[in-house]
């Protein structure tokens, strides 16, 4: 018998009801980041945009086999999977098609769970299973979170970004309580902050006054080459590991990757 422990996907959703504040961002370069660290990934993206899907290097218009056909059950993500060359990890891909899986979850049994259902099948492939959320509470974004473990928030510390958490985690409370017993919030992650800012200095001091533990230690800091990988199809861990956004997100990686180990232990 094998002394090879059996892996079990530790499943995270990246999620924030405010667009442009670093989900896609973070979702790309954790994932390239914890292979790095030699864990095994998958990336799920879930929103239709399928910036996730384009920004690990992976042409969404030519995935034929998408998320989409996954929901609704024509296809497996055996069969869906491509594999980023540039990030060293799977990508479950998604393009416009997926627009069309809201309106067809409607009609469908057990609508909020269809993406937990597929990924039974692929549970023990995978260190991590990363979701990339679309920025709106629907159908796609309750299925991320039924599917989820926990859920990793990205936030820009400025005021309206205040009002925004609170209404994801009492969203984050209703699943829980309705859907998917397992969910917690794994922790907030502060992103593009810029120490010049004093409100941003104080927005940050508020987090971790209230929030305590919960917010990473990581701050990922705003920076260009972040923002340039993205066109060059890689992450931008990839692209320039030697900046400080990259920099960032690999300590940030190393520093979920100790909290699930405790969380564990």
């Amino acid at each position: 018998m094998s002394d090879t422990p059996i892996r079990s996907a530790r499943v995270f959703c990246i999620a924030n009801q405010k667009g442009g504040v670093g989900k896609t961002t973070t979702s790309i370069n954790l994932a390239a980041a914890l292979a790095q660290l030699g864990k095994k990934v998958l990336l799920i993206d879930l929103d239709p945009q399928g910036n996730a899907t384009m920004g690990s290097g992976i042409d969404k218009n030519e995935a034929t086999v998408n998320l989409y056909q996954v929901l609704i059950g024509s296809a497996s993500i055996h069969e869906a999977r491509l594999r980023s060359e540039t990030g060293q990890y799977d990508v479950l891909p998604a393009n416009r098609e997926m627009s069309g899986a809201e309106i067809d979850l409607v009609q469908m049994a057990a609508r909020e769970t269809r993406l937990k259902q597929a990924l039974a099948s692929v549970q023990n492939e995978y260190d991590f299973v990363l979701i990339d959320c679309p920025p709106a509470l629907s159908l796609l974004t309750l299925n991320g979170l039924a599917s989820a473990h926990g859920v990793i928030i990205p936030m820009q510390c400025e005021y309206f970004a205040l009002e925004g958490l609170s209404d994801l985690v009492n969203t984050i409370k209703r699943v829980y309580r309705n859907l998917n017993p397992d969910l917690v919030l794994i922790g907030l992650l502060r992103v593009m902050y810029d120490t010049r800012i004093t409100l941003q200095q104080q927005v940050s001091a508020q987090l971790e006054a209230h929030f305590g533990d919960k917010v990473f230690q990581t701050i990922v800091p705003r920076n260009v080459r972040l923002a340039e990988a993205p066109s060059y199809g890689m992450p931008g861990v990839v692209y320039d590991k030697s900046a400080r956004g990259a920099k960032a997100y690999f300590a940030f990686a190393q520093e979920l990757v100790r909290r699930v180990d405790r969380m564990a232990a």
